[in-house]
């Protein structure tokens, strides 16, 4: 369980001051007094807009504990003995302020802390992980992690995009699910504005794409992350490694394009980010350095230098401060634990903040739930959802070209094995045959969404837990968009294994068999996503479905009789969605030709003795009544059911995210 808890202020060495606050930002240029460091900050200050609040973020002592989970170990004896967890210290009292129209770059190795320093700011953490104490918002008291979540952007390290959609929409989606209070018109000049802010225009109509389908650079893959929680402006943004993966150019792009959002719009940048080049560190006048969740550096560049030539070291001329402090970073922690934590703008011009827009939030928040409580903010979201649903899948060709192909060819394949099948024994045998496969090959052709679904699980867990929009819509659109594209595959598989095979002559019949395979492939849809929602991956996903299917099927009815199977299996009969549809094959076969003769007495020349009718072949199975109707109930039943148990899982999840 990890823990965040504030550590009583170690005892200043200096001035009485417990240094807290460890910089500060100024209208007043920064003095040089190193020749080599003037390259870095040579430009002039920013210019700050008076129509934009300012907003200074400090964080106070902050600490972080990991508990890991209970672990065992085997002694000598081959027994298992339980193994107390020993808590791991993640963060150790971390103290620094950020502020308006400035980046702020948290540096150090890896498994420093950094991200997890991120994640607690953001307000990513749950409730009872996060401790009042340690964060304020222009001197005020952070009071829970929704709060931050509210004022602070947060950029993770995985670009979690839906690949298959353009850039444009792709802003303009997050915009209808985030800013659903203004209109359609203002959401539109919103996402150009941003598009030229973030230099996307020209890529505007380009696919994201991903490892599997070609789209944009990475550079610019992450620059439409930074859009996606930029949409709603918030004035405070937090960034994981955005340069991580990219190459020297793009990644100097990035951080170009954050220092030019910095300075116009006076938003406050925190950023984590690996051995910056020259050209890098030029854009960012302040940085926070760790080393094994403790601070070693915080101040700007020329800080850093003097503290090294302090150290009697001379930074090499092929390497910059930052880089050389990667080097010697054990050396500046003891250095940095020997003195005091001065913030080096101490005997600056004080900066001017607005105060805390507390009455601003809440009115943001009160607007909020005022829309939410209409019912047309679901039917919204749904119908964005339902539009941003079909164009996916109207884009995702493997997806379309395999449930046609495989609805043509299945359907093909078995009318030309039981093609004109007999009116005889060996014809209801071969019936029952053509159901109990069918059922079994209609039940396993909805696997193949199940990477879909497991990819857009992030996004989905992404949006979901900042309020993009609500599990449940997500569901209802998922439904409302697949029912018509699976009708259609329905009626390709139908219609030639009905007619070719010879099956019930009724328009009635075939109607109902079509519309019977339907509510087959939905329950099949909807078991492959309740099943994708508890899978971690694709292989135990898959092999999931597979082993329930397998148990369904044989427990059927089709195997083994209801009689024969044991009474600790029987619920499995009942719960097979196997058994609804098989019945409502047979019944819908041959309840009309009930007293239809299949097979006579070989020995009665004039056909007078009939052996075996429609009605016997219901009775062998147990079908004495006419229930299509009452297993259509429940088949759709397992559709909504297990569409239900996804979403209970989801939300969950939804809940515990902290992306």
């Amino acid at each position: 369980m990890a823990t965040c808890f504030k550590q009583q202020p170690q005892p200043s060495m200096n001035n009485g001051d417990d240094s807290v606050i460890l910089f500060s930002a100024s209208n007043s240029p920064e003095e040089s007094t190193s020749p080599a460091s003037s390259f870095y900050h040579s430009s002039p200050p920013p210019h700050h807009s008076r129509n934009n609040p300012t907003y200074k973020l400090t964080v106070q002592n902050l600490s972080h504990t990991f508990l890991p989970s209970k672990g065992f170990i085997t002694t000598s004896f081959c027994n298992l003995v339980q193994k107390k967890p020993t808590p791991v210290s993640i963060l150790k009292s971390v103290s620094f302020s950020a502020t308006s129209s400035e980046i702020l770059a948290i540096v150090g190795p890896s498994g420093t802390g950094k991200s997890t320093l991120l994640r607690i700011v953001s307000g990513r953490v749950k409730d009872n992980d996060f401790d009042p104490k340690c964060i304020s918002i222009n001197d005020h008291q952070i009071t829970s992690p929704a709060q931050l979540r509210k004022i602070c952007g947060f950029v993770a390290q995985e670009d979690n995009l839906l690949p298959l959609l353009t850039v444009k929409e792709t802003l303009m989606f997050t915009a209808k699910f985030r800013l659903k209070g203004i209109g359609a018109k203002e959401r539109e000049e919103r996402v150009e504005r941003l598009m030229q802010e973030l230099r996307l225009v020209h890529v505007a109509d380009s696919f994201v794409g991903d490892e599997e389908n070609r789209g944009i650079s990475g550079g610019e893959r992450k620059r439409v992350s930074i859009g996606v929680d930029m949409i709603h402006d918030p004035p405070i943004l937090l960034l994981d490694e955005p340069t991580s993966g990219l190459d020297s150019s793009s990644a100097l792009q990035v951080i170009e394009m954050l220092s030019t959002m910095a300075k116009s719009k006076q938003r406050t940048v925190v950023l984590s980010i690996h051995q910056p080049s020259y050209r890098i560190l030029y854009h960012i006048p302040s940085f926070l350095i760790l080393s094994r969740g403790s601070v070693v550096h915080n101040g700007s560049i020329e800080l850093l230098e003097e503290t090294i030539s302090k150290l009697g070291l001379q930074i090499p001329v092929q390497l910059n401060a930052i880089e050389f402090s990667m080097e010697i970073i054990e050396t500046l922690e003891d250095s940095y634990s020997r003195t005091d934590q001065i913030s080096e703008t101490e005997n600056k011009e004080p900066y001017s903040y607005s105060s805390w827009p507390e009455e601003e939030i809440v009115r943001d928040q009160q607007d909020s739930r005022k829309i939410g409580t209409y019912y047309f903010s679901n039917l919204y979201e749904i119908m964005f959802l339902c539009s941003r649903f079909w164009k996916i899948i109207y884009r995702t060709k493997q997806l379309f070209l395999a449930r046609t192909m495989q609805a043509l060819v299945g359907g093909f394949g078995l009318a030309s094995v039981y093609m004109k099948v007999r009116k005889d024994e060996e014809g209801v045998a071969e019936r029952l045959g053509l159901f109990a496969f069918s059922l079994s090959f209609l039940l396993s052709s909805t696997v193949e969404a199940l990477p879909i679904y497991l990819q857009e699980r992030s996004v989905l867990m992404k949006e979901a837990s900042r309020g993009a929009y609500r599990i449940s819509s997500y569901m209802i659109a998922n439904a409302f968009v697949f029912l018509p594209f699976l009708f259609a595959v329905a009626i390709l598989f139908s219609v030639p294994v009905y007619w070719l095979v010879g099956l019930n002559p009724s328009i009635a019949a075939f109607a109902f068999f079509t519309f019977v395979v339907w509510l087959i492939i939905l329950m099949a849809s909807s078991l492959v996503l309740f099943l994708s929602a508890v899978s971690p991956d694709f292989i135990s996903g898959n092999s999931l479905i597979c082993t329930v299917l397998g148990a369904f099927f044989l427990f059927s009815g089709y195997f083994i009789p209801k009689e024969s199977i044991p009474k600790y299996w029987l619920f499995m009969y009942y719960v097979s969605l196997y058994r609804y549809p098989l019945d409502t094959l047979l019944i819908n076969e041959y309840w009309s030709i009930r007293s239809e003769c299949f097979s006579w007495d070989p020995q009665d020349y004039s056909h007078s003795k009939c052996l075996l009718t429609g009605n016997d072949v219901l009775k062998s199975r147990g079908l004495d009544k006419d229930t299509r109707w009452t297993n259509v109930g429940i088949m759709f039943g397992f559709f909504v059911l297990y569409r239900v148990l996804c979403w209970i899982i989801l939300s969950r999840r939804a809940s515990k995210t902290t992306i």
